[in-house]
Order: C-alpha cells, then structure tokens, then sequence
C-alpha cells in the first residue's frame, strides 16, 4: 500500500486497520486538523465573488478561501450490479470493499470482475486459505510483477503512450513472467494503454492450481454458482463461447467503483474541450488555476504511487497563489493542453487518459522551466524544501510593484 505522507512508515506491505489509524492520528495532532476540519457537510458548491475568492454552497459563515484543492478521489460508492437470478444464490455475495471481518477458509470463491479489485480479492482468498478460486473476467488486462525496478523502466517511457519500441516491453514480459500463461495477455491492447495489474504472486496461484482465470461474460446466477459463457482468446465481449457453470460457496463482487462527482466545481470547468482529465496538468482547470483537483482526474497510468506527486500538485498550488508572477494564465494553460494533445494525437487514447510517470515529472520540470520567476520555486515545489527565500523575493516583487503603482493581481 503507498505511503499517502512522507513521514508515514508501514510495517508490511498491506498494514493493518490499526497501523493505518494510527498513522492517520499522528498526522491529525501533528497539524492541529480538529480545528481545521468540518464533518458531515456536503459541498454543494464552490464559486468566486467578484475579488476572486472562494465560496462554499454559498454560505459566508464557513469563510473565504484563496484556492480549492479537491482531493475527492477517484474511489466513491462501490459499484454492485444486479445480476440475473442472483437471489437463487445459495451462497455469500460481497463486495471486494466489503471483506473485513470475513474469511474464505476452505470455500470456493468466485470473484466476478478483472481489474485491481479482482486482484486484491484474490489476494484476500488465497490468505485466508480459500480451497479454489476461479476468477471471471470479461476482459484481458496486462498484468507487471510487484518489483520496483520493472515498474521504473515501464515507467520511464517519457512519451505517456504506444510507440514502436512497445512491443518490446510487451514480448519480455511474456517470454520471462507470463510464461505458460501468455494465453492471459492481452492479444490487442498495448501495454501503455491502461493502467496494469501489479501482483507477483497471482500466477503462482494458477500454475498451483488454486486459482484460475476465465474470459468471458456472466450470464446469471445459478443456485450453487455463476452461469458463464467463456469465449477463446480474442473473441470480444459479448462474442460466442461454449456456456458452462462454474460453482462457488463465494462471490466476491470486484466491480469497482463510482466514480466521485467534481459537479460542485463551476459548470465552465467541464465545457469542451478543455473538460477533465483535460486539464492543465491534468489536474488545474485553466479557467481557475486556483482549483486544483489532485488525483481526482486520474484515468490511467504506469508508474509509483503515492505522496511525491500528490505534493508537487499541492506545492504548485501554493505557488500559484503565492505568487503573482509565476501563475498561469488561461490562454497559456490552454497552449499547454492543446500542445500536450498535439504531441500524443496518435496515441490509441485520449492524450491525458494515460501518461506513464516519466511523463508526469516531465510535465512538472517543463511547466517550472517556461517561467523564470517560477525557477526560485523548484526547491520547493519538487521536494518541499526551502519556501522562505521565493516569498522573500515575492514580497520583495510586490514592493516594486507597488512603488511602481502597480497593482497585485487577482488570482485569476
């Protein structure tokens, strides 16, 4: 699991509740949040009066804000479709949020889905020692071992998109991790198309017999299993298969999830064809670059995760409004959108549907080096050290202005 801060350190590679609740209290008393935060209020709304400050649903009793850092996720309600004769089900239906508390223990589990959430239940069944697992995909997706080093050169493909040269990447890891199973790898999507499934232990599973994976479409429950139509390999979904059943005591629902809404943002942010992820950056909308919605407009990516970018959107905020002379103008965030298109107009998705994380750290160098007075920033902003002496010379700035009778801007 990734570090959400710095300072955070896990005992294992999936903490425990107790681990994450504590880190969390650490953080929560180190930075005075009780006073800071405001629970149960649903934000409605978020609009600028006429000096450019923020309102809240409209109501002045929470205040005025210099900027708006949405930090929504791309995680909401889980996502639990109804499926044909499911209450015949004899058996238990969850979904692969819903696991605490829960055991497989010598059950047979039938995860329904084939993305990250399938690959986590299976991790969850094959720890509490399931006796078989057979999960049911509609779809192949690549799948990259959980090594650093690997998923370093897959990201250091600094181009965020299917080139020449991917077909290379593509054939080694067929050759040294697929193996006998490359019937699993996508037959037409390319690696740098969608976001992989990191596990090094799932086909471990399958070449021992505790786990299998099938293609094809569920056609509905039955009383002790699932209904499936498995179709060969490069048949599309919904294409013909031979129908078979495939019995379970479990269902594990890895349907994902809703995506959370950004509707309380202004309605002119989703106007094409600057709509997210088509964003400056991806996350700033260039009609207000004091918003920044971080890791809200995510869609598909090879590379870590975890805090490091997390904190350069959030710094490049801070930045923005800090700072008059190293903010963006709209016009010029829009340049930046449409020559990122234009680089990536033959990319098999949208141009910000996937970037790989060289890319990412690409976009940040490049949009601190098109402005000198952001340069006294880049201390700061790339590792968050050093925000004394940019204000320093930002105050400094503003005196000269002023002595010039200039005005200091409105943030936008």
């Amino acid at each position: 699991m990734y570090r959400f801060h710095p300072s955070i350190r896990w005992g294992a590679g999936y903490p425990d509740r107790q681990q994450i609740v504590s880190q969390i209290t650490q953080l929560w008393k180190r930075y005075g949040l009780q006073e800071r935060t405001r629970f149960n209020t649903r934000v409605k709304s978020a609009r600028q009066d006429d000096s450019g400050r923020w309102i809240v649903n409209n109501d002045l009793s929470f205040g005025y804000f210099d900027g708006v850092l949405a930090a929504v996720g791309t995680c909401g309600d889980p996502k639990m479709p109804h499926m044909p004769n499911q209450e015949a089900f004899k058996g238990e239906i969850f979904h692969s949020s819903r696991l605490d508390g829960k055991t497989a223990a010598g059950k047979k589990v039938l995860i329904i889905g084939g993305g990250a959430s399938a690959v986590e239940a299976l991790e969850f069944v094959v720890h509490t020692e399931a006796a078989s697992t057979s999960v049911l995909a509609r779809s192949d997706k690549w799948i990259i071992p959980r090594n650093a080093f690997v998923d370093v050169l897959l990201a250091m493909n600094i181009f965020g998109q299917e080139t020449v040269f991917s077909w290379i990447p593509e054939k080694l890891l067929k050759r040294f991790f697929y193996r006998d199973l490359e019937d699993l790898a996508p037959s037409s999507e390319g690696l740098f198309t969608e976001t992989p499934m990191v596990n090094s232990d799932i086909f471990r599973q399958i070449r021992n017999h505790k786990a299998e994976w099938l293609r094809g479409d569920i056609i509905g429950f039955t009383e002790s299993g699932v209904r499936f139509r498995q179709r060969a390999k490069g048949v599309p979904k919904g294409g013909p298969g031979r129908e078979i059943e495939v019995t379970g005591d479990m269902v594990i629902m890895a349907t994902g999830y809703q995506r959370p809404s950004l509707s309380f943002l202004p309605p002119e942010v989703f106007e094409e064809p600057y709509q997210p992820p088509n964003w400056y950056l991806q996350v700033f909308p260039p009609e207000h670059m004091s918003v920044c919605c971080n890791n809200c407009t995510y869609v598909n990516a090879i590379g870590t995760v975890g805090n490091y970018h997390i904190g350069i959107y959030t710094r490049l905020l801070l930045m923005f409004l800090v700072d008059p002379l190293a903010r963006p103008r709209e016009y010029w965030m829009k340049r930046w959108i449409d020559m990122t298109s234009s680089v990536k107009s033959r990319a098999p998705t949208g141009a910000f549907d996937f970037f790989t994380y060289s890319e990412l750290i690409y976009w940040f160098v490049f949009v601190i080096a098109i402005n000198p007075f952001r340069w006294k920033w880049a201390p700061f902003v790339f590792f968050g050290i050093g925000s004394a002496l940019p204000k320093r010379i930002v105050r400094g700035e503003d005196h000269i202005r002023n002595g010039l009778g200039m005005k200091r801007r409105n943030h936008e």
